[in-house]
């Protein structure tokens, strides 16, 4: 089954402080189960969070959640526009 860590153990691997960690556990970031009040995290499936963690994948998967948002449009032009330039000029 493999090693299973506390939220304690789990922090103290990745080298996180505990806030850290219960705060991106709880976002869904960081995989872990929480039984009743307590935190359990296999240490194989922490490992293998580590290693697919890639800026890449990270914009890919947030430009996705973004697709169908209508606003897009605007706050891109907005934010091109504060910066005194056309979307073509990048």
């Amino acid at each position: 089954m493999g090693e299973v860590l506390t939220l304690e153990e789990a922090a103290g691997y990745l080298k996180l402080p505990q806030d850290t960690m219960k705060r991106e556990v709880n976002r869904g970031r960081i995989p872990g189960r929480r039984i009743d009040r307590t935190w359990r995290f296999h240490k194989s499936a922490l490992d293998e969070w580590l290693h697919g963690q890639d800026g890449r994948s990270v914009l890919l998967s947030q430009a996705g959640a973004l697709g169908d948002d209508e606003t897009l449009a605007q706050l891109r032009a907005d934010i091109y526009a504060a910066r005194g330039r056309s979307e073509a000029e990048s």
